[in-house]
């Protein structure tokens, strides 16, 4: 065997450790890494070779540590994923940014966003399952929140707690706006 089939074997089986210790699936990898079923699965088999940009969406997908992912390294004490590394959701929205603050392995139970509206930005959201709520505590600005046929304007430091099993919409008011969403049982 040589030193590359070496290298892709030790990665296939780093993100397949990573994936299977997490108790995600393929399809739960592809939708938050924004990389094929198709291609996870040949890269955990060793039959493909990712690109850089392929493998960071992966890492940070799985919330593993991209220097040390060939190197085998174990659970360190406190885990820190930077302003800069954590992931973006983009496509969503107008004006604004979706930054993912949960871990992987939360997908489902609890997801935790950073959403950073632009003036007039908006995210406005199709139902997702039966019994998802979600909770938004607004951190500047003044955001509006449409859930069904209700609807609150929240300022700075107010929380929303809202049904998300139906339409729902979040928007900024008069100017830029930030807020913390976490989004439960989805």
């Amino acid at each position: 065997m040589n030193a590359r089939s070496e290298i892709h074997d030790r990665l296939a089986a780093s993100l397949r450790e990573a994936r299977k210790a997490r108790g995600l699936s393929l399809d739960a990898v592809a939708k938050l890494s924004g990389v094929s079923r198709s291609m996870v699965s040949q890269i955990e088999r060793a039959e493909s070779s990712p690109t850089v940009a392929t493998l960071w969406n992966l890492t940070q997908a799985l919330q593993v540590d991209f220097a040390g992912l060939l190197e085998g390294r174990g659970d360190v004490g406190i885990e820190v994923v930077r302003a800069g590394a954590a992931p973006v959701i983009g496509g969503r929205g107008k004006g604004v940014s979706i930054r993912i603050l949960s871990p992987a392995e939360a997908v489902g139970d609890y997801e935790v966003y950073d959403l950073r509206f632009a003036a007039e930005g908006v995210l406005d959201s199709e139902p997702h399952t039966a019994g998802c709520r979600e909770h938004l505590t607004v951190i500047e600005g003044q955001v509006r929140v449409v859930s069904g046929e209700e609807t609150q304007v929240l300022a700075v430091g107010d929380t929303a707690r809202y049904r998300a099993d139906r339409s729902h919409l979040i928007a900024a008011e008069g100017g830029a706006a930030r807020a913390l969403l976490i989004v439960q049982d989805s």
